[in-house]
């Protein structure tokens, strides 16, 4: 999001060339603002000669504005035209930056708090923090350089490893199958809850316990669990940073900026393969969604109504599913939308012998490599199409700003300007972020390859169970009539696309009623 400035100019006389002072401090602010893309969200003024802050309107107006986060930044030339006789003091600025989290910046260089640069803010700001955030940059730093040199930081290592010499290694006992069994027994389709009790009925040792902590708990949590499954480090990265400290006097932490997390790749041995982490991120996100069912069936968790998007439930006395709505509250929300489990694996086996038949073939190989390279072109016009939309747009912005300080145009026009323009600007960044995302260079002969495999493994092994579910299908959608609709899941969008579209559009029959295999521009192909 856009960084909204308010901008504080000050005199100490009322007498003319004072007053044209705030004309010129104005000015001063303009490519600082525009050249940082930054909007401009009001001009704070005062004109006076004492150096009490009760006798500024402007400035106390200024700081209940901040209170009421209305920007993000305090933007003034230098930090007397802010602080004179200690007036903003330490723990004003302390208060604005942990309290209402707004950043102050002056242009002579005393104080950037958004880049952390604090230590000449006044008597008290040197005597109480020079020596602290000297120190706390020192070892910042040197983290950093361990942390980007593949060196562990911590203390604690991840469940399953070791640090020899400031390195995870894996460890020689039974942890490392354990965190693949957490990973395997996910993507089959048990919650975090489920896994930690298996693991407790076990007696199977907890961290706390592997890590020899004092009061350790032999207690699995599911929330634990869920560490472990959205932990990097299990595919072989050291994600390191995410955390940071608000100020050197205060033990409140913030989430670090992406920028800021420091991440790097190849530092260990992986316990788990990349395709299944990714997979289980996934399934995160998507199982968030929905409330887990008292018990898990084959469906449950990846079929939803498709009216009312509640997750469907399994009835024992109907052998299917019905609308989780329907189930809990009768006609009232919903309409039962029932399907039976044995028609859902038959339509599901059925498409995938069908598919299998279809991509056997060089024929289809080759449709395929083609219409990727199409596809990849498509995509590199489309985002280049959008970064010029974006530079446009941002310029129309600077401009705005720049008659905006000149008083050419009014503070409404203006303000309605960029905002018309940051709806834009978000929307096209979004777009952009997805194409860029969907890179179909990423598309290589591995992937097609771990694809075939899977489906091959099917038509081998013909048995329908959780974890294949899961690895071949994204979710179910059950309309009214208990048609089913299917999103095949695959590792990239412009695969999804590509991939059926080179099936000619399979078309199939069905006793539910499936729909023809169609593919929308979307993460998801249907069963239409």
């Amino acid at each position: 999001m856009t960084k909204r400035c308010a901008v504080y100019v000050r005199v100490s006389t009322d007498k003319e060339e004072q007053k044209k002072s705030l004309i010129n401090q104005r000015e001063i602010f303009e490519n600082y603002i525009a050249n940082r893309g930054w909007d401009l969200f009001k001009i704070y003024s005062d004109v006076q000669s004492g150096t009490k802050a009760t006798k500024r309107p402007g400035f106390q107006q200024m700081l209940r504005d901040a209170k009421s986060h209305k920007f993000d930044i305090i933007l003034a030339k230098e930090l007397s035209r802010l602080a004179r006789n200690g007036e903003l003091s330490y723990r004003v600025l302390n208060s604005l930056q942990e309290n209402s989290g707004i950043d102050i910046i002056t242009l002579d260089g005393a104080i950037n708090s958004l880049e952390n640069q604090t230590s000449m803010f006044g008597l008290y700001a040197w005597v109480y923090e020079n020596e602290s955030q000297t120190m706390s940059r020192r070892i910042k730093y040197s983290f950093e350089v361990k942390a980007r040199n593949g060196e562990f930081n911590g203390s604690i290592p991840p469940y399953g490893y070791t640090i020899v010499d400031k390195q995870l290694v894996l460890r020689n006992d039974f942890t490392v199958e354990v965190v693949q069994r957490i990973f395997k027994c996910y993507i089959a389709g048990q919650g975090f809850d489920h896994i930690a009790r298996q693991l407790l009925k076990e007696k199977i040792p907890t961290s706390s316990q592997v890590a020899h902590k004092k009061n350790a708990s032999s207690i699995w949590h599911g929330s634990t669990i869920k560490g472990i499954l959205s932990n990097e480090h299990y595919i072989g990265n050291l994600v390191q940073q995410r955390e940071t400290s608000i100020s050197v006097t205060s033990t409140k932490r913030k989430k670090n900026v992406p920028d800021n997390v420091i991440r790097v790749e190849g530092t260990h041995e992986a316990i788990i393969s990349k395709q299944n982490f990714d997979l289980v991120q996934q399934l995160l996100v998507q199982r968030s969604r929905e409330h887990a069912h008292s018990k898990y069936h084959l469906f449950t968790s990846i079929a939803f109504c498709s009216d009312c998007g509640r997750g469907m439930h399994y009835k024992k006395n109907r052998k299917g599913y019905v609308c989780g709505s329907f189930d809990k509250h009768g006609h009232t929300l919903c309409s039962d939308h029932i399907i039976r489990e044995s028609d859902l694996v038959d339509v599901i086996t059925s498409d995938i012998k069908g598919l299998y038949t279809r991509i056997s073939s060089k024929k289809f190989r080759d449709i395929l490599d083609k219409r990727l390279q199409a596809s990849e072109s498509k995509r590199l016009k489309q985002i280049q199409q959008l970064k010029n939309k974006i530079e446009t747009l941002s310029k129309e912005k600077n401009e705005a700003l720049r008659l905006k300080i000149r008083s050419e145009i009014t503070d409404e026009a203006y303000q309605d300007l960029v905002d018309e323009n940051n709806t834009n600007i978000s929307r096209f960044i979004a777009t952009k972020e997805e194409l860029e995302n969907g890179s179909t260079n990423q598309v290589n002969e591995q992937q097609l390859n771990e694809l075939f495999r899977e489906i091959e493994h099917f038509i081998k092994h013909p048995t329908l169970n959780e974890e294949m579910l899961h690895r071949l299908i994204k979710k179910i959608e059950i309309k009214k009539d208990g048609s089913p609709r299917i999103y095949y899941r695959f590792s990239d969008p412009h695969l999804s696309f590509i991939f059926f579209q080179a099936t000619h559009n399979i078309q199939r029959a069905s006793s539910v009623g499936t729909y023809r295999l169609a593919a929308p521009f979307s993460l998801d192909t249907r069963l239409r």
